[in-house]
């Protein structure tokens, strides 16, 4: 038979074979050809040998257990793994929302925070994990929406899933999406309301937007307390020009356990726990007004020699002098602290117990061990600069603050920086009754501060409740009609995906969705009043949600549904899925490519391995020889 030619091959009742088409690979010679077919999930395998001769080689592309799927089959299966992800956060979404209970057998998690909930649930779906990086991003970039913007990538998905299976092709979907992305980014750019943060209303309207973020939280019915705390917070970070960029680190939180959440306080300056300290601590002066603070990079330890190093010495008073240097070398550190006028000395190194004790009797407060983000905060607080060196310190390089105490919080005790000169960071104590309800507090937190921080940016919002989503909705649809093609159908369903935020809030908060979504289409498309109508979770009807203060950064939408589409796309693009096994053996992949190493490195393969390693002995310096994974020639005394 001709090599690569198609035939029918037939079997006999002995055989286990019915007839299939199949490809015949022969050879153009009299010898007795032996064809042996296997059928393995639909695909066909060919091993040939003839009888006086060796096989044929097959070519082998990927690795021995590689999964590989291709087509329409494949693009559903992933269009079908995001919406099972996207089930575990569904119930979390709003003020009626559920909590989530992840233990990973080390510790217990309670959240309802989406971008929290993807990250501990560890997905090893490979085209799921993109909805846990648009999840963090969302959480990195706004802070808050991060269940929202999972719940309407998966919703486009699940929309444009009828036309994959009906054959469209990808590209079409993916184009109209894009398009339809774009159009809605910017209908919510031109929705949105502008506020002035200088006047009453500004700031009025970032209470509003830090309430609206604690709303669907643990924290809900503390926003009493924990709003203002929020807005005054962001608003000290404002008055710098790029203050709002460094959050994280001007703002801390810091977690007590015990007490209740309402004995939570906010402290406009710098507090941290107290460090590790030695006995001398108790005795140092804990109250200061208008002290001057030195922060330092340098370890106030009396040190000893170093074990390897050799001194020689003819006398033994001459160790005396040595032992004696020691001594003066740390002794000339202290006395530059006290001699440069501070009161409060921290270090980010260890402070021991001499150094202790010599401050505590000379009237000054120290520190040692301080967090390197304390240390920060502190030097942006009070004016000073870290020094690496306890020579040259001058009065220019130490900061003040009004008031300087220890405080008891709690069991533990907390130094205070209060009054500083430079008011951009802040720093917030949570009490709390167990750590899972501190640490799901202060997730909360965050994200409402960052939600502030976007309100500040765009100085803009929009109301939530579903209310922009309908909008838009609505607009889409309109939009649509004036499309022609696949495409109208595209942007159609795009519209029908933005409607899961209020129909989610619905069914979490126990109401009838279909009843109240009707109603909102209805408001929308004939009122034009009806702009910022939502879900009332309250009554179970629709309201004003603007009007009622549901107020969300325009950011935060605009954000979403630039996400949540882009991430939609990169799934629909995906014609492939390729999954390599992972290999028992560490060497495996590389004996794979090239064999044996042959001493000479992962990189080559058997043949030049040997070609080198005859080189080398020829030469008469270098052994010779194949060793195994991670062992090589040592050069240098006794080695080739």
């Amino acid at each position: 038979v001709g090599r690569g030619r198609k035939g029918v091959l037939t079997g006999k009742k002995e055989n286990l074979f019915s007839p299939m088409r199949c490809r015949i690979f022969g050879h153009r010679s009299k010898q007795k050809i032996i064809i042996v077919v296997h059928r393995v999930d639909d695909k066909i395998q060919y091993n040939s040998s003839m009888n006086g001769g060796g096989m044929r080689p097959g070519i082998i592309l990927l690795r021995e257990g590689t999964d590989t799927s291709q087509g329409k089959a494949q693009l559903i299966s992933n269009i079908n793994a995001c919406q099972v992800v996207s089930d575990a956060v569904r119930t979390t979404l709003g003020p009626r929302g559920m909590d989530k209970l992840v233990a990973d057998g080390r510790r217990v998690t309670i959240s309802n925070d989406g971008a929290t909930i993807m990250r501990l649930l560890e997905i090893e779906h490979p085209a799921a994990k993109t909805l846990v990086d648009i999840s963090m991003s969302q959480d990195a970039e706004v802070g808050d929406g991060t269940t929202s913007v999972v719940l309407l990538a998966v919703e486009v998905l699940k929309q444009m899933k009828p036309f994959v299976e009906e054959g469209v092709h990808p590209q079409i979907i993916i184009r109209h999406i894009r398009k339809a992305s774009s159009l809605a980014v910017q209908k919510v750019r031109e929705l949105a309301v502008s506020f002035d943060i200088n006047t009453p209303e500004g700031e009025e309207m970032l209470l509003k937007t830090a309430s609206t973020a604690l709303n669907s939280k643990l924290i809900a019915s503390h926003q009493d307390l924990f709003a203002p705390m929020i807005v005054d917070a962001v608003l000290s970070l404002s008055q710098e020009v790029d203050g709002l960029d460094d959050l994280r680190g001007m703002i801390a939180i810091k977690k007590i356990p015990g007490g209740d959440v309402r004995q939570s306080f906010l402290v406009k300056g710098v507090a941290f726990k107290k460090t590790f300290s030695y006995a001398g601590f108790e005795q140092m002066t804990k109250n200061f007004t208008n002290p001057k603070v030195l922060l330092l990079n340098v370890e106030l330890e009396l040190k000893n020699e170093k074990e390897n190093a050799e001194v020689r010495i003819e006398d033994p008073e001459q160790y005396q002098s040595i032992v004696d240097a020691e001594w003066q070398v740390i002794y000339d550190k202290l006395d530059a602290c006290v001699n440069c006028g501070a009161n409060i000395v921290l270090s980010k190194l260890p402070v021991g117990d001499l150094a202790t004790q010599y401050f505590a009797d000379r009237g000054l407060f120290c520190a040692g061990r301080v967090e390197d983000g304390d240390l920060k905060r502190v030097a942006k607080a009070t004016g000073a600069t870290i020094q690496t060196s306890t020579n040259g310190i001058f009065e220019g390089v130490l900061g003040t603050c009004a008031n300087f105490e220890e405080k008891q919080v709690g069991d533990e005790r907390f130094n205070l920086f209060t009054g500083c000169p430079n008011s951009l960071t802040t720093t917030m104590i949570l009490r709390g009754g167990s750590e899972q309800f501190i640490a799901e507090s202060e997730r909360s937190i965050h994200d409402s501060l960052m939600v502030v921080k976007r309100s500040l940016k765009s100085k803009a919002v929009v109301a939530g409740g579903g209310a922009i989503e309908m909008e838009v909705a609505k607009y889409l649809k309109e939009h649509a009609l004036t499309i022609e093609g696949k495409g109208q159908l595209v942007v159609n369903a795009f519209a029908r995906a933005l409607e899961i935020v209020p129909r989610q809030l619905c069914d979490n908060a126990g109401f009838d969705s279909n009843d109240i979504l009707s109603s909102l289409r209805r408001k929308h498309t004939q009122d034009e009043n009806g702009t910022w109508y939502g879900v009332d979770i309250e009554n179970g009807d629709i309201m004003d949600t603007f009007v009622a203060g549901v107020w969300e950064p325009s950011d935060n939408k605009s954000n979403s549904l630039a996400s949540a589409s882009e991430a939609a796309c990169v799934i629909l693009s995906i014609d492939e899925t390729v999954i390599n096994p992972r290999s028992q053996d560490p060497g495996a992949a590389n004996g794979m490519m090239g064999g044996g190493m042959g001493g000479q490195g992962p990189g080559l393969s058997n043949t030049m391995a040997g070609a080198m390693d005859a080189v080398n002995a020829q030469k008469g310096g270098s052994r010779s020889g194949n060793l195994g994974n991670g062992v090589s020639y040592l050069k240098g005394r006794g080695g080739g």
